[in-house]
Parts: C-alpha cells; structure tokens; sequence
C-alpha cells in the first residue's frame, strides 16, 4: 500500500546511508549469512508493509553492501556517489518517472548535457543523449558512425542493414565496449582494427593511417576511429589532433572515448593533450565515473543529433504520438513528449539523468570539478614519485591522469608477476586499500585509479606504506 511518508522513512534511509559510509562496519562477506536468508526467503502471502522492509533494508542489506564507496577504493573506474546527486536521483524517481513531456525535468536533460559538454571541452554544437553506460554510450556513437558511413556509401545501414564490410580503429588499448558495440551493430568484433601503440601507450598514428589505407584498397568501409582520452588501464590520452587529422584525411568518423577521462580537461596542466578534441564527431563521457554520479548514468555526443534519430528511431507508434496534442498549442506537460530522447539512442523508458548531473555541477560548479581533477591527478602522481624514489618499487607507467601503475620489485623475487598478484590480494584482505590490476608491457601491475571523491592524502600515503610492508613480509619469507 502507498503510504506517501517519504519524509520519514527516507530519513531512516539516510541515516542509514550516514552509518554506512562511516565504513566502520566489515565487508559484506562477513555477514553474507544473514543476507543470503534474507534473498532466500519466499514471497510472503501476507505483505510485510513498508516499516518492516525499511527494517530490513536497515538491519541487513545496507551492511551487506560492497566498498567501492570506501575511500580506500581505488579499483578499476568505479567509485561511490555523493550526496547531492543521491538527493536529486531521489527526487526524479519520485517526481518524474521518465524523462518526457514539457517538465523542469526534461528540461535539465538537455541543459545539463550542454553544462556537461561545455565542462568537458566540447564545442557548442555537440548535442547530447544520457544513456546509462559507457558502453551503451560507445553503441550509441558508433552506430551514428555507421550510419553516416553507410549513408556516404549510398546505403541506409539502419533501414536496409549492411551490404559491405565495414572496419573500425582504435588503439590495442582501448576499451572492449567498442568490440561489443560493433558486434551488436551487425559489423562483428572481427571488424575492430588493434592499431599498435607507442612506448606511452598512445595509438600510433603512422600505423592508423597505413592500415585505412590498406582497407579501403581491399574494398572495406572505414566507418570510425576510435581515439581514447583517457584509457582504462593505464589513462593514456591518444594523440587527438594527429589523430584527426588522418581521420578527416580518409573522410573517416572520429569518435573520441572519454568516458573515464574526458573530465581531465579541467587540470590545466594537461589541458593541451586534448588538443584535437573539435575533430571529433562524437564523444563519450561517464558523469557516474569522475563526476561520482549514481552508476547508471553516462552521455554520448554528436555533431549533428539528426544522425541519430536516422539510427536510432524506433517509428511511429499509434499509442505513443497518437497520445500528444497536434493543435500545436501546450496546455499542460502532457501536451507534448518534449525533446524526444528516445528516438535517439536505445530506450524508450528511460529515468531523467540530467538533473542528476546538473545537481553535480550546480552544487561544486567549475572550481570544485576542476579541485576534485587535480586532487585525484597529485594522488597517482605521489605514487608515481614514491615509487620512482622507493628502491624496492618500479613504475610501469608515468601517470597520465589519475591512474598509477607500479609494482614491487624487490631483489631475490623468481616471479614479480605472481609476488605481485599476491601482494594485491593481501591489500584487499588484510587492508582497506583497494586497487586492482593490469598489464603494462606484459608485467603485473598494481593500478591504483584515484576518482574517489572520499579519498583524503593521507589514505593515498597510508595505502604506500602498507604496499611497502606487505612486500617486505612477502619477499623475507
């Protein structure tokens, strides 16, 4: 039964949510028990009522949440929200259902995309969609590039499907979403081209141009390249302008995956690896990544939103438009379905995400953004610092934005790679830090990505010290 006492027992929630982010209590295995009983238990006959599921939300599966909050987290691109967009989430799911119609509602959508892009170095132009991954985001933008790659070769790809093999470039370190994408978009992973990369883990642009080339004499559609800024393991930031510039000299889509790091514009102190970025005809960022929005809440944007209604539309539907009024005159929100999101991406139903962000950047406004970017860059290069200065650690990498990868070195050590993937394990078990892992150059590494906006310096130098010990105990054994 609706009980309308949000007041009261969101309260609860929340001081639940309080408790929780103290991080005092232990990890969720430790009170895996309970929970399992809990997700065993069978639909009652009888409804418990509202004040019972707070209770157990309180009492069991709070407590059996994970640590990506914990400010001692730093695994792979994920982090915990913040307060503000928590708030606002809250309230649309309450007060707006879905992101149409003429509502304040919709109306954030689309302002906080242009907030968003404006934020992130796009030109004005860059129109945008919320979706709610970055890999939804990388499905979206290239199937834009297909679209329009198909279209300059006489065939509609959306309406009529594909007649012609297509090809897609990016770097050997880009994100798998783009193999996945080009598999749902009928091209195959097969399709992907793995441009090798330089010494900092940047797409060899002579490479790039070399094998276009090659495709288009083999008879292959170049549909898109893929410039990273920002990649997942190691935060490489390709060569944007070099990039583009083979891409507009092949009539070839560049497509710029900033889903981790397009926010590292704000650092002024690499501001200029972006140089290039308005080559771009599309790009990607993930607010839920930097910006510490609710997971679930990414963007896409393109030159020219017309390319993706022709991609994306799903058609008229009897029930759908036939609902809105035709006189042309708006009356109440329900008149009209507003900006039509949906026929530009994959969802129909869809949550309003933009007030989500637009609470984000009302709330620290550019200079609390651009603190936070800074911050998390200082921290992967203190890391970098104390290892180069530490004589039992190695970078593998220099920190290129807030990722650090190094592992520990010391002497008498058969395996580095197996000391190492230990060495983590015991971080995770034995400690609250938390990084995770990857390869650079073939070798192990510890990969520390610092976008937690709970993260203090002194749990940065706490997470030093016990890598340094740890290791020590290990390698004395």
């Amino acid at each position: 039964m609706e009980t309308a006492r949000f007041a009261e027992l969101l309260a609860r929630v929340g001081a639940g949510l309080d408790e929780f982010v103290r991080f005092d209590h232990p990890d969720a295995v430790a009170t895996r028990d309970r929970w399992e009983a809990l997700a065993d238990e069978p639909i009652p006959e009888k409804g418990l009522g509202v004040d019972a599921v707070v209770d157990e939300l309180l009492d069991v599966v709070i407590p059996g949440g994970p640590r990506i909050p914990d400010p001692g987290f730093w695994g792979f691109i994920t982090t915990g929200t913040t307060t503000a967009p928590v708030v606002a989430a809250t309230a649309a799911m309450v007060a707006a259902p879905q992101r149409g119609m003429i509502t304040a509602f919709n109306r954030l959508e689309e302002r906080a995309l242009e907030m968003l892009a404006e934020v992130c170095g796009l030109e004005p132009q860059m129109k945008g969609v919320f979706v709610s991954s970055g890999s939804v985001a990388n499905l979206i933008a290239l199937g834009a590039a297909r679209q329009s790659a198909y279209e300059k070769d006489g065939r509609d790809a959306a309406a009529n499907g594909l007649d012609r093999p297509g090809a897609v470039y990016a770097s050997a370190e880009v994100h798998r979403t783009v193999h996945r994408a080009t598999a749902v978009l009928g091209m195959g992973r097969s399709c992907v081209r793995a441009v090798p990369i330089d010494a900092r883990q940047r797409m060899d642009v002579t490479a790039l141009d070399a094998m276009i080339a090659a495709d288009r004499l083999d008879g292959v559609l170049p549909v898109a390249v893929v410039a990273t800024a920002g990649t997942t393991n190691t935060g490489a930031i390709d060569p944007l302008r070099a990039v583009g510039e083979v891409a507009r000299r092949h009539d070839v889509w560049l497509h710029v995956d900033g889903a981790y790091g397009l926010p590292g514009i704000l650092d002024e102190r690499v501001a200029d690896r972006y140089d290039g970025l308005d080559l771009a005809d599309s790009a990607i960022v993930d607010p839920h990544k930097w910006l510490a929005a609710p997971t679930g809440i990414a963007s896409v944007f393109v030159r020219d939103r017309a390319i993706l209604v022709r991609a994306f539309m799903q058609g008229t539907a009897a029930y759908l438009e036939g609902s809105f009024a035709t006189d042309g005159k708006v009356m109440m929100s329900a008149d009209s379905i507003g900006i039509p999101y949906a026929d530009m991406a994959v969802e129909l139903s869809s949550p309003p995400r933009g007030v989500t962000v637009w609470s984000i950047l009302r709330e620290q406004g550019r200079d609390g953004l651009r603190a936070r970017v800074r911050q998390d860059n200082d921290y992967a290069r203190r890391v970098a610092e104390f290892a180069a200065g530490h004589p039992r650690l190695e970078n593998l990498t220099e920190p290129e934005l807030s990722i650090a990868c190094f592992r520990y070195v010391g002497t008498g050590i058969d395996d580095l790679d197996d000391f190492n993937r230990r060495l983590m394990r015991r971080l995770w078990r034995e400690t609250r830090w938390m990084p995770s892992a990857t390869e650079v150059g073939g070798a192990f590494a510890l990969r520390p990505c610092f976008i937690n906006p709970r993260t203090l310096p002194s749990h940065v130098e706490g997470f030093l010290s016990a890598v340094i010990q740890l290791g020590d105990e290990m390698a004395a054994v």
